[in-house]
């Protein structure tokens, strides 16, 4: 007789009352104490806890949680509901398609991390513990309990499958083909976790509304936190509450039906984006969200270049200011040498030509490097644009680019009769400037997505990613390289250089000082390289969440002063080690870093 040694952390599985986790505890116990821990810590967000409003959030009120309460009830709330379904109460089973326990234990952290710093800043802020009320004892009390019954459940992991080498292969073929009965009937078991039932399409379809919903909120919270220690406990919360619903399986499941539904989901995800503006009362936020949708859009189209062909380009930012300097110079600056007013659809055109054309310039006697040497190469290209740029000044060299001055008071865009610079009502609301250009960078966008959508799964794309697999195999299987490399420097090039002639009339002046390899503030060729990588190489939504992150932590951050990039760092670090596949992972590069997930079940012999 044998029994199913599995990676699901389900109660149901075996042996899950006799191993133990870091607490010398029954798991059973464990699991109970975090379940009660998470429940008693979201009864305490209704208490104050401390009794001045000097705190921010005025955490003094009982019965209405706020500030960091609030993010605190969200832990305490997911930490309950996973508790509960790892105990198999009836209706959230669908909550832990890949079992319960790894992920209370990050939502167990999520709450304990997210109380206690609050705790400790009240403390620092206010002049020690005594300004706490017992709600804030009972809080820390709580989320330290959840957290040593989650510390309890046990760790568990998938063993490699043994091969015994003195096997012959008919041996181990049929061993293999035993094996695999054994595992089929082990899957239909009733000790194995039950499988996830595929919705009916309609019901995948809410299911991308919730999703879609679910991240306007969290992205429109974020980014409007009020002060410093409320963004502190949203990206605890957040990182964790991610990890949580990761481990659960939530977050597969939601790629899979995202996945069988992708017309949907980016089109959803664009009247999504759209809405952003109508969530925001002034232009403060929507400021940020147009900044984000350049940056994205830049990072979409070096994910190209190197999600895509596989080419390290480190000076890709300078293609960026090749087209906001090319459209800052026709669209009627008063500072520029040619004196012209082009309009916008010409600006654009001329904008992303100019990208284009630098692309090719320097890509075509580049790219018969590889590696390390083509990274060299963008590099130092990079730092010329900038230089150049400085030295057009008139004195150095001839009077295009006016130094580091720059090209200043750009003219807004005027679009058909709609000026983009004043405010406007619509149903209701009002509509400033940066949320103006937030809509036009939002088409913009659209169209940087469908070209690297029709690229991608175009024959020139396939080719893209056999160089960037192997370009030797792709040589001698009759890929041209050097013509299919330089057409991925071309269009990525004119992509930033698209999103570049925005760029130069919402931030009203152009200078060299924008367009620096590495920086405090993106854009820079250093996070934008950053944004494909943590967001997910070859995908699209990986580089537009990675540019969302990069772009938004860095400005909410600044308050650490000069401990800013230091912390930005740190949690960068952390990313790249328990995520190093990227947020939005293509299966190739899911399978590279996480090979434990596809060992297969090991049987074990056990007694009758």
């Amino acid at each position: 007789m044998t029994t199913q040694t599995t990676a699901s952390d389900t109660p149901s599985a075996p042996a899950a009352g006799t191993q133990t986790g870091l607490i010398g505890i029954p798991p059973l116990l464990g699991r109970a104490l975090a379940t009660a821990g998470g429940a008693l810590t979201v009864i305490s967000t209704f208490l104050a806890w401390t009794w001045t409003s000097d705190f921010p959030g005025d955490l003094t009120v009982y019965g209405y949680p706020g500030g960091l309460q609030v993010l605190v009830l969200i832990g305490g709330a997911l930490t309950t509901l996973l508790g509960l379904a790892s105990f198999g109460v009836k209706g959230l089973r669908w909550l832990v398609p890949a079992g319960a326990d790894a992920a209370l234990k990050f939502a167990a952290l999520a709450t304990f991390g997210t109380v206690w710093y609050t705790v400790i800043a009240i403390s620092v802020e206010l002049g020690g513990l005594v300004n706490l009320e017992p709600g804030g004892y009972l809080v820390a009390v709580t989320s330290l309990a959840t957290l040593l019954g989650a510390l309890a459940l046990p760790f568990r992991r998938p063993e490699p499958d043994p091969i015994d080498p003195d096997d012959s292969r008919w041996e181990h073929t049929r061993h293999r083909a035993a094996h695999s009965w054994e595992t089929v009937k082990a899957a239909f078991s009733a000790d194995a976790p039950p499988a996830v039932r595929r919705l009916p399409a309609y019901a995948e379809i809410l299911v991308i509304v919730v999703v879609l919903a679910l991240a306007l909120t969290v992205f429109t919270y974020g980014i409007g936190t009020a002060y410093d220690e409320l963004f502190i406990g949203f990206l605890i919360t957040a990182g964790f509450g991610f990890g949580a619903l990761s481990k659960s399986g939530l977050i597969a499941h939601a790629s899979q039906i995202t996945s069988r539904h992708q017309n949907i989901t980016v089109c959803g995800a664009f009247v999504t984006a759209a809405l952003f503006p109508f969530t925001q009362t002034d232009d403060q936020y929507a400021t940020l969200g147009v900044y984000i949708l350049i940056f994205a859009t830049v990072a979409l189209g070096l994910n190209i270049v190197v999600g895509l062909a596989g080419l390290l380009d480190l000076g890709y930012v300078a293609f960026l200011g090749v087209g906001a300097y090319a459209a800052s110079l026709v669209s009627g600056s008063p500072s520029s040498p040619f004196h012209v007013h082009f309009p916008f659809w010409a600006a654009v055109l001329v904008g992303a030509a100019a990208s284009l054309v630098f692309g090719v310039l320097i890509g075509a006697p580049t790219l018969r490097l590889r590696g390390d040497y083509l990274a060299i190469v963008t590099l130092g290209f990079g730092e010329i644009f900038r230089i150049t740029a400085n030295n057009l000044d008139g004195t150095s060299g001839p009077d295009v680019t006016n130094g580091s001055n720059g090209v200043s008071s750009i003219p807004n865009l005027d679009i058909l009769g709609f000026d983009l610079g004043a405010q406007h009502d619509v149903g209701g609301f009002t509509i400033g400037r940066f949320a103006n250009y937030f809509f036009l960078m939002l088409v913009i966008t659209a169209v940087v997505v469908l070209v690297f959508r029709r690229s991608g799964d175009s024959r020139i794309g396939r080719a893209w990613v056999a160089i960037r697999e192997d370009e030797t195999a792709a040589l001698a299987m009759g890929i041209n390289g050097f013509r299919v490399k330089l057409i991925a420097f071309a269009v990525g090039a004119s992509l930033a250089g698209l999103a570049g002639t925005v760029q130069a009339h919402v931030t009203y002046t152009v200078t060299p000082e924008q367009y620096l390899f590495a920086g405090p503030i993106p854009p820079n060729s250093a996070f934008l390289l950053a944004a494909v990588v943590l967001g997910g190489m070859g995908t699209i939504g990986g580089p537009l969440i990675g540019a969302s992150l990069l772009f938004l932590i860095p400005n909410k951050l600044q308050f650490l002063g000069d401990y800013q990039l230091f912390a930005f760092g740190v949690a960068l670090i952390l990313l790249m080690r328990f995520r190093p596949e990227g947020l939005v992972p293509n299966r190739r590069r899911q399978l590279e870093f996480h090979e434990e997930a596809e060992a297969p079940t090991v049987l074990e012999p056990t007694g009758a």
